[in-house]
């Protein structure tokens, strides 16, 4: 179900089967506006999900869909839906334009959410690669 729900976000013509390198290892913060909500990692073939003390404090905010638990580390070996709709269309020309200049695998999460993520008309967090 959950793959049906990605591809039906990702509007691709082509079947591309995203995933996260083994050997990839990268950190973001997941911001909105000078606030660090939380962080997303991911290491050794493992995405994982966790809100920061800071928002952890905050009474004024609500905890992000599909991660409702603020003291809870969500692990998966697939990326959320909720960040991987920061990734366009793998079928745009200009994205695939995009990819072949930067020389980008349209197949590593990792190098699309790295490159497309930072903002998303869906939402209006920021995602930060440190």
């Amino acid at each position: 179900m959950l793959k049906k729900i990605i591809q039906w976000f990702r509007k691709e013509g082509e079947d591309v089967k995203l995933h996260l390198p083994e050997k990839e290892n990268n950190k973001f913060i997941l911001k909105l506006d000078d606030l660090e909500i939380g962080y997303l990692e991911c290491k050794d073939g493992i995405w994982k999900f966790y809100y920061s003390e800071d928002f952890k404090q905050l009474d004024n905010y609500y905890p992000i869909t599909g991660f409702p638990k603020l003291d809870k580390i969500y692990t998966s070996e697939s990326l959320w839906p909720f960040f991987q709709i920061r990734i366009p269309g793998l079928g745009q020309p200009a994205v695939k334009e995009i990819l072949h200049k930067e020389n980008i695998n349209k197949e590593n999460e990792l190098a699309l959410l790295k490159r497309f993520g930072r903002k998303s008309i869906s939402n209006p967090y920021t995602l930060i690669s440190t």
